[in-house]
């Protein structure tokens, strides 16, 4: 009975479960970590890698780019994407895949995607029409700052036209034979300048009369009325 009991224990202590070790599945968790990192690190050097030979192969564009425009700072940006700005607002990093580039733009209403590809070649024509298109964007911009700081009180030649136009657009479609001979539109302003030199002195004139019509009115009421009342009441008049 004894050796039974004895064969039974042994039995038992055969099929008992040891307990888990939370060492040893932190050491599992730490030794699985590293290989993620490991193979993660190797994906970004070589995301970096290719960014880095695209970098190289828009630098004859950039060199092209006018002197004094300062909106282009082409530069790869290393992190958990790696990304190559060409400027503030548009960038490239790779596709999903790891394998293709993705060329993408900062919009008004979201981010757009401009190109992607594989092919460096394909990727640095978009870079350029890229680049291109906000040189373009830039000088409208520029063109459009220098009218609105115009003088208001200046006229730009378009206005000008357009107040212009009922007189301009008869002499415009007029023919030769039609238009007025030199000497007769000589003729002509000279007397239109007569006309308004003698028409500013008999203005001049006609205020020069009615000041002196109302000054010579003030003084006989002064005389004849005004002089009197105020020797009565408040002594010697002045005139």
């Amino acid at each position: 009975m004894v050796s039974g009991a004895f064969m039974n224990d042994r039995r038992a202590d055969h099929l008992r479960v040891a307990a888990p070790s939370l060492t040893a599945a932190v050491r599992r968790a730490r030794v699985e970590e590293a290989e993620r990192s490991d193979v993660i690190d190797d994906l970004r050097g070589a995301e970096l890698a290719r960014l880095e030979a695209l970098h190289e192969a828009i630098q004859p564009v950039l060199a092209q780019v006018p002197e004094g425009v300062d909106i282009f700072d082409a530069g790869v940006v290393p992190g958990d994407r790696p990304r190559l700005f060409i400027d503030m607002i548009a960038f490239v990093d790779m596709a999903r895949d790891r394998r293709g580039y993705r060329f993408v733009q900062d919009a008004r209403h979201g981010r757009v995607t401009i190109a992607e590809s594989e092919r460096i070649d394909t990727m640095v024509d978009a870079i350029t029409a890229y680049i291109a298109r906000r040189l373009v964007e830039r000088d409208k911009a520029q063109a459009s700052a220098q009218i609105t700081m115009l003088a208001p009180g200046v006229v730009s030649g378009a206005a000008f036209l357009e107040a212009h136009a009922p007189v301009a657009a008869p002499l415009a479609a007029a023919s030769p034979a039609q238009r007025p001979h030199p000497r007769a539109a000589r003729r002509g302003r000279w007397r239109h300048g007569f006309a308004s030199s003698f028409r500013f002195v008999l203005e001049f004139l006609g205020s020069v009369t009615l000041v002196a019509l109302v000054w010579a009115g003030a003084y006989l009421v002064w005389v004849n009325y005004l002089r009197a009342l105020w020797a009565a009441y408040l002594g010697a008049a002045p005139l």
